[in-house]
């Protein structure tokens, strides 16, 4: 197993920021978003949020393959449409990379 901390911001507006927590409640999760992510080789998934920085951490198979989970997600479309109704109420981080969404975190510290 092995776990991946990964960075995005949410656009800096107190409606939107409880519109996207309210989507990310149990009850309003998509069941094919997460049957993508499970069939991934994806453990766990847990968001944390403060102000409007988010923080996702993700526990995975040892055969987890974060392109082909792209390539996976890009090839099903309720999974494209979550992402579109997602980007509505995040933006990319400063020195995020063209296209880039999530940012992978480096680990600088453990105990």
């Amino acid at each position: 197993m092995k776990r991946h901390c990964l960075a995005l911001d949410l656009k800096d507006d107190p409606q939107l920021i409880a519109e996207y927590e309210n989507w990310h409640k149990s009850e309003n999760g998509w069941p094919e978003v997460r049957k993508s992510i499970l069939a991934a080789g994806i453990i766990e998934m847990d968001i944390y949020r403060t102000g409007n920085r988010l923080m996702m951490i993700m526990v995975t198979d040892d055969w987890y393959n974060e392109s082909l989970k792209a390539a996976s997600d890009a090839a099903n479309p309720k999974v494209q449409e979550w992402e579109q109704l997602m980007w509505k109420f995040q933006q990319p981080l400063p020195w995020a990379k063209e296209g880039e969404k999530w940012v992978p975190m480096k680990q600088i510290f453990h105990l």
